[in-house]
């Protein structure tokens, strides 16, 4: 005998749970069923985005951007501080409670909603059934009109620099340090490299990123990149370009680690490695062989453009699907399913998906890149203006940075967004409400903004796309 719901959702992260909410929100019987275990045992929803992930690094991100600010930032105000003092448990505290704050949340809106939640193991079966396996107990069969497939992603483990748990760690293990490491080592300067080499750097660490591209931030604006990395740079981060990590060796002192570069073979010494070269879809013992879904050759759920897997009734969305591993892409898609499954509408604009990258100065970019456009051979018109021309970032004293603006040259039409200052993180959306809506560059310029705001960096470089800036010299 099983018991049946009309939606189960497998996976409680970002992806799952809102598609569960949503689900429910339409009238629908639904159960999602998360294996998520924290380390000191508990069970939560969230998955590696509230829990190790997005919420827990943003929030060491604050406090240690307070902590740098107090010591290289605060005197220019005019403000002394004698002496500022690091309780690095006392931060931890601080982001566990946060994290445990918003992983509570997610039970309320379930009971609120009228989701069942389930911890334990989902393995999915031929004809709509799923094996749930609690954590402790004999396993239940459970079925279901609809399944969903939300089981996220895991960190990738180098062959030659496995984890120990302890001086070469995973990026969760990177938000778990005790003490400000006096040498950190970090594998990949992508977004989880740099956010947390920029953490430990702004608490004391001496931060090397060894970066296997030759190019710093490959899938960013080529500008925006090189503007980016000098900031870095002056920040402390020592960040090495076409460097291939060959072994990482830990001993008594800490860790050994060998790379190659363009100038042969190196080693260096660190304390701490911290190994963040991607993530892989999380698939491990969640497909019956019989189930009908498919995985292509990176592991990933094969879907089409609404999720929909080779398995009627059968959807994957979030990290174990194709495209951009960004919680809100994959929440996005929660929603998406749950309405076509509701019978409502229901759709995703991949094309405007911002990412957003929490270091200072952030990162954030929405569309195409230039180097993109130049390949596809798209006629195309620039604009740029820089923070250091805005009153209100030099007022923050975070007058560093760019925003950039790429519209088509014939139709006008915005083609990307890309931003490294403050607040970009904040300030994409207006980009990206603008591309949703297929915005002019001219409508930008149009737009009111208020002043002195940093939104007006965005008006100006809007601007400079048919060279009327306002507070720039046009070139």
């Amino acid at each position: 005998m099983s018991t049946k719901f009309d939606v189960i959702v497998i996976g409680g992260g970002p992806a799952g749970y809102v598609c569960a909410i949503r689900a429910a929100q339409n009238g629908l019987r639904v159960a999602c069923i998360d294996a998520w275990q924290n380390r000191d045992g508990s069970r939560v929803f969230g998955g590696t985005c509230l829990n190790a992930g997005c919420i827990p690094s943003k929030a060491l991100l604050e406090s240690s951007e307070l902590y740098h600010r107090v010591g290289h930032e605060f005197a220019s105000h005019g403000i002394s501080v004698k002496s500022a003092t690091l309780d690095l448990a006392k931060m931890q505290g601080r982001k566990a409670k946060i994290v445990q704050q918003l992983s509570g949340g997610i039970a309320q809106l379930f009971k609120a909603n009228g989701v069942t939640g389930l911890f334990g193991h989902g393995h999915l079966l031929t004809g709509n059934k799923v094996r749930y396996t609690p954590p402790e107990g004999a396993p239940e069969l459970l079925e279901a009109e609809h399944v969903v497939l939300a089981t996220g992603s895991t960190p990738v483990e180098l062959p030659g620099a496995k984890f120990n748990g302890t001086t070469i760690v995973d990026s969760w293990g990177a938000l778990d340090f005790d003490a400000v490491p006096r040498r950190l080592g970090v594998i990949g300067a992508g977004v989880i490299g740099l956010e947390l080499g920029s953490v430990w750097r702004r608490l004391g660490a001496e931060v090397t990123l060894l970066e296997a591209m030759d190019r710093f931030l490959f899938m960013a604006d080529g500008q925006v990149a090189r503007d980016a990395e000098r900031q870095f740079k002056k920040l402390g981060l020592d960040i090495r370009l076409g460097a291939r990590v060959q072994s990482a060796t830990a001993g008594e002192s800490g860790v050994t680690v060998s790379y190659e570069d363009g100038n042969g073979r190196h080693e260096i010494e660190v304390d701490r490695l911290v190994v963040a070269v991607g993530r892989r879809p999380c698939t491990g013992g969640l497909l019956d062989p019989l189930a009908g879904v498919t995985l292509d050759k990176r592991g990933y759920i094969e879907v089409d453009d609404e999720c929909r897997t080779a398995a009627p009734n059968v959807w994957a969305v979030g990290d174990v699907v194709r495209g951009p591993m960004l919680a809100h892409k994959g929440s996005e898609e929660g929603v998406m399913v749950a309405d076509l499954i509701a019978g409502r509408h229901g759709e995703m604009n991949y094309a405007v998906i911002p990412s957003v990258i929490y270091t200072a100065p952030e990162i954030a970019w929405v569309g195409l890149t230039e180097e993109q456009l130049k390949e596809q051979r798209r006629p195309y018109k620039a604009g740029t203006f820089n923070f250091a021309a805005s009153g209100r970032a030099k007022a923050m004293e975070q007058a560093a940075g760019l925003v950039k603006v790429l519209a088509d040259a014939e139709t006008d039409r915005i083609l990307g967004v890309h931003i490294v200052g403050p607040f970009a993180g904040e300030l994409i959306g207006e980009a990206v409400l603008a591309m949703e809506f297929e915005a002019s560059a001219e409508d930008l310029q149009r737009t009111i903004h208020g002043h002195p705001t940093l939104t007006e960096a965005v008006h100006e470089a809007a601007l400079a796309v048919d060279g009327r800036a306002l507070h720039a010299v046009n070139r």
